[in-house]
């Protein structure tokens, strides 16, 4: 059971979230716990649903995106981010076993993917504090300068995201996967 309500229905949410529910119904062909949880706060559902809209509009593919995600539920310990993106990852943008594996460790079996993901992994890990030498690699394989800003972003938003599902404990209503440090 979740910390702070989580409204069962879009109609038993505060009515200024109402609409930015209908518009994750309308996406997703329903509205998962985590929305509905941050549905508490219309300005933090508007605020989370505006910056993954610009990022789903941005230069990165669907397939990083959620390749940096399941590296940055991983390394924060978020159960439901994990079963969320495992469930995206594997349904939406047709990540195989190995390769959803591979990016749980931070890594990727795609050579140009594995410098993203690397890279978001040690942002995450270091809370930002990466060196030259990472930013270079991340270049060499190909990312341009807006594209390091948008991982810089996917991790950012997927933080956000991990931290408000274990402050709050949001029920997990995806196929659940256990964390690999789990106790």
């Amino acid at each position: 059971m979740s910390r702070i309500p989580t409204p069962a229905t879009i109609d038993d949410a505060p009515e200024a979230a109402r609409p930015l529910l209908e518009g994750v119904k309308k996406k997703f062909g329903m509205v998962p716990n985590m929305f509905r949880l941050v549905a508490n706060s219309a300005a933090a559902l508007k605020g989370y649903l505006g910056l993954a809209d610009a990022l789903g509009h941005g230069a990165l593919p669907p397939q990083t995106r959620e390749r940096i995600a399941l590296a940055v539920a991983e390394i924060n310990g978020c159960e439901y981010c994990l079963s969320a993106h495992s469930y995206m990852a594997k349904n939406l943008t047709k990540l195989d076993d190995a390769e959803i594996t591979a990016n749980r460790s931070g890594r990727s079996n795609d050579l140009k993917a594995d410098a993203a993901v690397s890279f978001a992994a040690k942002i995450a890990r270091s809370r930002g504090q990466v060196s030259e030498a990472d930013i270079a690699a991340v270049k060499a394989a190909g990312y341009d300068d807006g594209q390091l800003l948008e991982i810089v972003q996917h991790v950012a938003l997927n933080t956000w995201t991990n931290y408000v599902n274990e402050v709050f404990k949001t029920e997990i209503d995806f196929p659940r996967v256990t964390l690999r440090n789990a106790a």
